[in-house]
């Protein structure tokens, strides 16, 4: 067995201390029933997310001391497949509020892109949301 060193040891031990740990997603793509006009119903539209948590996992050396990304993924695809959606504020507060059921999160940041929007003028055109835990 070998000796421990100070780079084993976890950052509490150091006199430090986690203040805030962010559990991040980016540039995640579904295609989604999505948009208020006429041309945009029937027909998927790509989405592009980006999901930023502020997570109470100080000292977290399992999966479930943390939040799983994957299961952000998941809730994104979900709701992507569950109907059609009018707006994509209402897609990233139901996905914020999704990330929220982990008692885990304390802060959810969700950006909600649609690059086809505004084609060919625009890159990309979308919402950005916040909630935190009341």
């Amino acid at each position: 067995m070998s000796p421990v060193t100070e780079s084993d040891l976890p950052p509490q031990t150091l006199g430090a201390r986690v203040v805030a740990t962010k559990v991040f997603v980016t540039g995640l793509k579904v295609d989604a029933h999505i948009g208020v006009y006429a041309h945009e119903r029937g027909r998927t539209q790509p989405l592009v997310i980006d999901v930023e948590l502020d997570a109470a996992t100080a000292g977290a050396e399992h999966l479930s001391d943390t939040v799983n990304y994957e299961l952000v993924a998941e809730a994104a695809r979900q709701l992507a497949g569950a109907g059609h959606i009018g707006l994509v504020e209402t897609f990233a507060e139901r996905l914020a509020l999704a990330c929220l059921e982990d008692p885990k999160v304390s802060r959810a940041r969700v950006r909600v892109d649609k690059p086809q929007a505004l084609a060919p003028h625009a890159e990309s055109a979308g919402v950005e949301i916040v909630l935190v835990r009341a």
